[in-house]
């Protein structure tokens, strides 16, 4: 009885995670632990997504990496990185990344850092091989990252 009761406890927290982990809209999240800092937990941890800082993005932009702004239509309308495309985590990104190379280089950033996580773990499931976590928009712009309206 008591092995049923924690299996089931461990069922319900892992469960809890992995719900409040994929939410479409990452605002109620707050920044994810790579908005601070080098660390990476969460869906970028597990599929081995390395997380960059802001000017290290910037950096790989300037290399030609393609930028990738997970946001919806709405959000990146607002305001996103020049130079940045539109494919929205929570309708058909998987069909849309699919269709891009694997072996390019992307960056990809959100609003915080929920979302990009998110995507770029689902881009290394699908095999790309260069992907790297910019974390949120406002991380990007502080890093000098030219916001467009």
């Amino acid at each position: 009885m008591r092995t049923t009761l924690s299996r089931t406890a461990a069922l319900l927290v892992a469960a809890s995670v992995l719900v409040t982990g994929c939410s479409a809209s990452d605002d109620e999240a707050g920044p994810s632990p790579s908005a601070t800092g080098p660390a990476v937990s969460g869906p970028a941890a597990a599929a081995g997504v390395r997380t960059v800082s802001g000017s290290e993005a910037l950096q790989l932009v300037q290399q030609g990496a393609v930028v990738l702004d997970v946001r919806t239509p709405e959000e990146y309308a607002d305001g996103h990185l020049d130079g940045a495309r539109n494919l929205n985590l929570a309708d058909g990104f998987e069909q849309a990344v699919a269709a891009l190379p694997r072996s390019g280089r992307y960056v990809v950033y959100c609003r915080s850092g929920n979302r990009s996580a998110q995507a770029a773990a689902v881009m290394k499931s699908l095999g790309f091989t260069d992907v790297a976590d910019a974390g949120g928009l406002d991380r990007l712009a502080q890093a000098g990252g030219a916001v467009v309206r």
